[in-house]
């Protein structure tokens, strides 16, 4: 497919805006903040933000950062969203602007979603004659875990416009998997839901010699953690299915005293909003059985998460013609399933309509089949991904625009 000329301009422009777009991200990814209250990053981004003539508010609850930019003439409000957080992870990539706060890391690629957003901005502030409505930019802190999207919708950024945004789009970059600048997205479930159980089994205490004479929880927990398996192959469908992942265990104090209690930690992840509602009786049905067939019992804390993360088929096939007119037919590529990650855009798009994506950002002399992928304290991502992330963004944006 030949490019499209509009297309063309903004890779041309992505792309020389590149080493601007990269020094800032180097910025940012020598001083990491982790969750809800980012004020170096706040500060950064504000001023990368000052020159382009934005309507920029901040967060009370967080330290977010909303932009909206005004197009020429009257339209419709799109919003576009990178998340700001950096993770509890010391670094070990080497790089020469590696984090510079002992024990965090932008381990997950948020420096790249903000230096690209940034960048997306700028595309779209050259194009404001263009642009018929507006462009919220959502600046997030508090992805990992701490519910920052659902923060930012509760003070108002989905109608940061004035009006209720009529679509909204987000991208993640990937540090393995994909070669850099192949991008990825696919229709319906995109991402699981992520929920938390945490379960105590309830014994009696003794000494290790006489069990008998105790209530051991011990094999009662490992039991349980085996019936969860079995719960997940014989309860859901193999093609709509469950995973859950007991991470921690934790009992006594020394080897011969049969402790009172035993504590298991799990991740529960479902593809579907049907199985996730579903999954906290059945999996609570399982630990109390499983503890009462020993004459013991259990108090299960089932914690939601974040949502499925579901695009809409429509979004999706705007993305991979604007990709395909912007870096040709073979830059994007249909995910052939689901991933069992989970991300708190999933709040946006239970109200707005959209897709999130995927950018590679493998290291150009890494093999993406074995580089060290998101979260690794070793994980490394190309800059390069910065010249291809804002143009698509930026695309999105003026395609549906047009729309009115």
């Amino acid at each position: 497919m030949p490019l499209d000329p509009v297309l063309d301009g903004l890779r041309a422009d992505a792309r020389a805006l590149l080493p601007e777009t990269a020094a800032l991200r180097h910025a940012l990814h020598r001083t990491p903040e982790v969750g809800l209250h980012l004020p170096r990053t706040q500060a950064l981004v504000l001023e990368a933000l000052e020159p382009l003539g934005l309507e920029v508010t901040t967060g009370t609850a967080l330290s977010s950062v909303t932009a909206v930019l005004r197009g020429a003439r009257p339209g419709p409000a799109v919003l576009l969203r990178a998340d700001m957080d950096a993770l509890p992870v010391a670094e070990e990539s080497g790089e020469p602007f590696a984090s510079e706060v002992p024990g965090a890391m932008h381990a997950c690629g948020h420096d790249l979603h903000v230096a690209g957003l940034v960048a997306a901005a700028r595309l779209l502030a050259a194009r404001r004659d263009e642009l018929a409505g507006s462009v919220v930019l959502m600046f997030q802190p508090g992805e990992e875990g701490d519910h920052g999207a659902r923060l930012m919708i509760e003070e108002g950024v989905l109608d940061a416009a004035g009006e209720r945004v009529v679509a909204a789009y987000g991208l993640h970059v990937l540090s393995a998997i994909l070669p850099t600048g192949a991008v990825t997205s696919r229709p319906g479930t995109l991402l699981a839901a992520a929920d938390t159980v945490h379960v105590t089994v309830h014994g009696r205490g003794g000494h290790g010699s006489m069990p008998h004479l105790a209530q051991d929880p011990v094999p009662v927990a490992a039991e349980i953690v085996l019936a969860l398996q079995a719960m997940v192959t014989r309860q859901f469908d193999v093609f709509d299915p469950v995973v859950v992942t007991v991470g921690r265990i934790e009992a006594g104090t020394t080897d011969n005293v049969i402790p009172a209690d035993a504590r298991l930690e799990a991740t529960v992840r479902t593809f579907s909003e049907a199985v996730h509602g579903v999954v906290p009786e059945r999996l609570t049905r399982v630990c109390e059985g499983v503890a009462a067939a020993h004459g013991l019992s259990a108090t299960v804390d089932y914690q939601r998460g974040y949502p499925v993360t579901s695009n809409r088929p429509e979004e999706v096939e705007r993305l991979a013609r604007l990709v395909a007119g912007t870096f040709g037919d073979r830059a994007y590529v249909t995910a052939a399933q689901p991933l069992a990650g989970s991300e708190d855009f999933s709040y946006v798009l239970q109200q707005v309509p959209g897709t999130y994506l995927g950018v590679g950002a493998t290291l150009a002399d890494a093999d993406p089949r074995t580089a060290p992928y998101n979260h690794s304290a070793h994980a490394r991502f190309e800059d390069g991904a910065l010249a291809v992330g804002p143009a698509v963004l930026a695309a999105l944006a003026l395609d549906r625009l047009a729309e009115g």
